[in-house]
């Protein structure tokens, strides 16, 4: 019998990266092609969890929601897939109430299993050996996104075994997604009324070298940018030194590639560096953030760092304090690290205290406060173009958007310009945030 006939209804709750939150809208558009439809409050026939597992807390948080799922709907079907899925499996069959545990290898195969008939006496277990997984998973094409800013997934999958990490046993090796096959997707989504994509993947910087016509990030965005086929690209997370000249020179003269970098940096300590396998080290850094900056005066530059890493001293620390200060860096995204099983680091010796852990990270994200804060204050007065969410913001219920540049906007108007590019004039800033008005009323 087909199971998923009786299932009219279901609920989807993605954890950790934008690569698992587009994967998570491709199955909401699969299981919409069934005949469901999303469930906006409790009782849904199906939920699937979409797990993390880059940290303890992340696998933590994935527990939680898997429990939290099976206590708000009693009768439902659950299924849990993702990274935590498929490298922990057996902790999540241990959860009583789970009836399919599926791997990122079989997360595109998600309604087929639905409709499997097999005993359910135990939970169902589909998952493979991640490192056979070779093909980029083009099931990702069927995403319809809600959200004003679809992410795209380009690329899945890294083989750079930095010792902290991981995701390569997660993901598998490096695959993308063909060159012509993202230039369609990217049209799709346009002529689906989208202004901007976000471009995503796992090790987004190895986009195209393993396909059979060998390419490349810079010769995609080349090709997005001549053939203008959106209002607006944008780049999720890349690794500094895979930001090469030829892609900078490109943004800074683009007209439609957003002048925003996430950065992956980890560590500005070179001797962490080199524990860590970074193949840079602090000065390469600080010399791309400079270029950056050279090129684009008014670029935002975020910035993951990782504090606590096994041997981090007070004094390799400091370094990496005293390089965010004076770096030109507009936000940051600051993790302790998490010893996880399987890699290099986890058999490191001088492990850091989790208190320690606790106030370097502290630290780092006041500075972090303070280094956005004073990017935000030079947009005074400036006007840019912001593309206006689809939601109010949670907290003022005014509109919200984001400048090319990754700036966040707050504005009073009509829900006309929800979803549009509109020019918004900057006018004050305080603890909610930037403040703007939108051109047409000046």
């Amino acid at each position: 019998m087909d199971r998923i006939k009786k299932m009219k209804t279901y609920k989807i709750t993605s954890l950790g990266c934008k690569v698992n939150q587009c994967e998570s809208d491709a199955i909401s558009s699969l299981l919409n092609k069934e005949g469901l439809v999303q469930s906006d409050g409790k009782n849904a026939d199906i939920c699937i969890i979409n797990t993390c597992t880059v940290t303890q807390k992340a696998s933590m948080q994935s527990r939680q929601a898997v429990r939290r799922a099976i206590k708000d709907h009693p009768s439902a079907k659950i299924v849990v897939t993702g990274c935590y899925a498929q490298i922990q499996p057996d902790e999540i069959i241990k959860i009583k109430g789970v009836h399919d545990v599926i791997g990122n290898s079989h997360k595109n195969k998600i309604c087929e299993i639905l409709k499997s008939d097999y005993p359910h006496n135990t939970p169902g277990l589909f998952r493979e050996n991640i490192f056979d997984q070779r093909v980029f998973d083009d099931y990702i094409l069927t995403s319809v996104n809600k959200k004003t800013r679809p992410f795209l997934k380009i690329q899945d999958g890294c083989e750079a075994f930095c010792t902290y990490c991981i995701v390569p046993f997660t993901r598998g090796p490096s695959c993308s997604m063909s060159f012509d096959k993202v230039l369609k997707a990217i049209k799709r989504l346009s002529d689906q009324g989208y202004s901007e994509v976000v471009l995503t993947g796992i090790h987004l910087g190895h986009y195209g070298l393993d396909l059979k016509n060998k390419t490349n990030l810079y010769n995609l965005l080349k090709k997005i940018n001549s053939e203008k086929l959106i209002k607006r690209v944008r780049l999720s997370s890349i690794e500094p030194n895979e930001l090469s000249d030829e892609i900078l020179n490109l943004i800074s003269k683009s007209e439609i590639i957003c002048n925003h970098f996430h950065i992956s940096i980890q560590s500005a300590d070179d001797e962490i560096l080199k524990r860590m396998h970074r193949p840079y080290n602090s000065n390469d850094v600080l010399k791309l953030i400079n270029k950056i900056i050279d090129l684009m005066p008014d670029a935002g530059i975020g910035a993951d760092f990782l504090i606590g890493f096994p041997g981090e001293t007070d004094s390799s620390f400091e370094k990496t304090y005293s390089f965010i200060k004076e770096a030109p860096l507009t936000y940051l995204h600051v993790f302790p690290y998490s010893p996880r099983k399987k890699t290099i680091a986890y058999n490191f010796t001088n492990q850091i205290d989790f208190k320690v852990k606790k106030i370097r990270c502290k630290k780092i994200r006041m500075l972090g406060e303070i280094k956005k804060e004073i990017f935000y204050k030079k947009a005074l007065g400036r006007k840019e173009h912001v593309l206006i969410e689809t939601s109010n913001d949670k907290k003022t219920g005014m509109l919200k958007g984001f400048t090319s540049n990754y700036i966040k906007i707050l504005l009073s108007g009509d829900d006309m310009y929800k979803n549009k590019l509109t020019l918004v004039k900057i006018l004050k800033y305080d603890d909610k945030g930037l403040f703007g008005i939108v051109n047409d009323e000046l």
